[in-house]
């Protein structure tokens, strides 16, 4: 009897933490109400704005503090309640049969208390968040539209056997002694926008820079997409109109016959397999996307664009004279015609690029080279991306084309050329070239993922055998780069990630012994 008295104290302590509780919920339900019958009232003079600007911070004030003093009443009530349940535990062993029945019967109650206890902890917790939205500071933009800073703080660490062009972000093995080092220049910063509704679409924009904007190296030859010497560098950007189905845009990015990349923690401020079978370069583009939706089967995606592709890495300078004059356009551009690009789609439901797709890709571009060789780039190109069982993904890409340094492949050269000796000219050779990556991804949960990788890029040895220059660097006779890759990526958190990394570089020379590299490296990267 003493024990049952104690728990009827106990309950009607529950019980009367419970009635205060939800007293408050009245509160806040007319507190949502008040803005806007406060707002109605008003009678548009600026004095009774302000005061009601004024009240209502009041009024938040005032609710934040209930529900203070409800997040309080609640850890009371736990604590209670954890006490008796403990002492019904200690005594059951030592109750008689009849009491055995009502201990069980309190148990039962004090579950149903709890269960209605979490309900209302959760109403209290979503109250709590749209709170907490309303006080949030916003970026403010000049079109008083919504501005996000996004990023990536991403630290690398590395250690290379062998010599590679750039020690932190390696693309090509040379000969050499190996380095070990850390870096945090792969760290990438985002503003995404939203915009009106534009005949009838919604509009976005966003952008990404990064603090990989000056060479590594001495060579400058093999950073032309680097615009200034500062650490500054702008990576991509997107201005969209989007309708339910259909997309037009502008967009500094990689081809669209290309949308598919191996996941890398460590390879950031170039993809990985970036010149070994990935086509990645940002170039500007101007297109449109258009999906057509079938009951019962995939998706169709139509896309194609205008693209203005950067030189090669290795084109030759303005004149091959000794006296070389800077031109400033591209050999694209000097053509006065812009490149194109197309790419039809098969999608799973859904029309999602990160589902299972097929799609087959073309593009072609005219170039007019300042040393006055004409000659045009183009590819043919396959990418698939199919989800396997056993939460595994297959993912590739895969090209053969012509004069592809623009886009990141072509051992970073559109054409080769050598003096003739009798005519005091050149011989010029656009090269063919054939390539592409496959990735196995396990996912084993939102946390853990492992990735295999492996991607080839290769120019045709015949063509460049003709070509080669004895002593040239490892670029003029590179013929064929390879690059074998695996790497874990472990998010603890939604902010979080960490990866250990491992790659074997081989870059063979269209004459003599390849070079290779391996490399092991280290991420640690916080989201924002």
């Amino acid at each position: 009897m003493k024990m049952h008295g104690y728990e009827s104290r106990r309950v009607r302590v529950f019980r009367s933490g419970i009635r205060s509780t939800l007293r408050i919920l009245p509160l806040l339900l007319g507190f949502l109400g008040y803005p806007a019958r406060t707002i109605s009232a008003q009678d548009g003079s600026q004095d009774n704005l302000a005061a009601q600007i004024q009240k209502l911070t009041d009024a938040i004030v005032r609710t934040q503090s209930q529900l203070d003093e409800s997040q309080r009443q609640l850890n009371d009530l736990r604590l209670q309640l954890a006490a008796l349940q403990q002492e019904l535990a200690r005594n059951a062993p030592g109750a008689a049969a009849s009491s055995s029945s009502t201990a069980s019967n309190s148990l039962g109650s004090a579950e149903s208390k709890t269960s209605g206890l979490d309900e209302v902890r959760e109403r209290q917790e979503f109250d709590e968040s749209q709170i907490a939205t309303l006080d949030q500071d916003k970026v403010e933009s000049e079109s008083k539209y919504p501005v996000r800073i996004t990023g990536l703080l991403l630290m690398n660490g590395f250690v290379n056997t062998n010599a590679v062009d750039m020690a932190a972000t390696p693309t090509v093995a040379i000969p050499g002694g190996g380095s070990t080092g850390a870096s945090v220049r792969q760290t990438v910063l985002g503003f995404d926008a939203r915009g009106p509704h534009l005949f009838g679409a919604r509009s976005y924009a966003d952008l990404r820079v990064d603090f990989d904007g000056n060479p590594q190296t001495g060579n400058d030859s093999t950073a032309y997409y680097y615009t200034n010497p500062t650490l500054l560098r702008l990576r991509t950007a997107h201005a969209v109109l989007q309708w339910s189905n259909t997309e037009a845009y502008f967009s500094l990015d990689r081809p669209i016959f290309s949308p598919d990349t191996p996941a890398s923690l460590t390879a950031v401020a170039e993809p990985a397999l970036a010149w070994s079978g990935n086509l990645w370069t940002w170039n500007p583009q101007l297109g449109a996307r258009q999906d057509l939706h079938f009951s019962g089967s995939p998706d169709l995606r139509f896309e194609a664009a205008l693209i203005d592709v950067g030189d090669a890495p290795l084109s030759p300078p303005a004149s091959l004279s000794t006296s070389p004059t800077p031109v400033i356009a591209a050999g694209a551009e000097q053509s006065r015609w812009p490149g194109a690009e197309a790419r039809i789609a098969l999608l799973s439901a859904g029309s999602n690029e990160e589902n299972s797709h097929i799609g087959f890709g073309g593009y072609f571009a005219p170039h007019h080279s300042s040393i006055g060789y004409n000659y045009d780039s183009w590819a043919g190109t396959l990418d698939s991306r199919l989800l396997l069982p056993a939460h595994l993904q297959l993912t590739g890409s895969f090209y053969r084309g012509l004069a592809l340094g623009g886009l990141g492949a072509g051992a970073y050269k559109d054409f080769v050329y050598r003096p003739d000796t009798d005519t005091g000219g050149y011989y010029f050779k656009s090269l063919d070239d054939v390539g592409g990556w496959a990735e196995l991804k396990e996912k084993f949960n939102q946390r853990v993922e492992l990735n295999a990788a492996y991607g080839m890029d290769n120019v045709f040895a015949g063509e460049l055998r003709r070509y080669a220059i004895t002593g040239g660097n490892a670029y003029l006779n590179l013929a064929r780069n390879r690059t074998y890759t695996g790497n874990v990526i472990f998010s603890p958190s939604a902010y979080l990630m960490f990866s250990l990394e491992y790659r074997y570089l081989e870059s063979s020379p269209v004459t003599g012994l390849p070079s290779t590299s391996n490399i092991i490296g280290l991420g640690a990267g916080y989201k924002f």
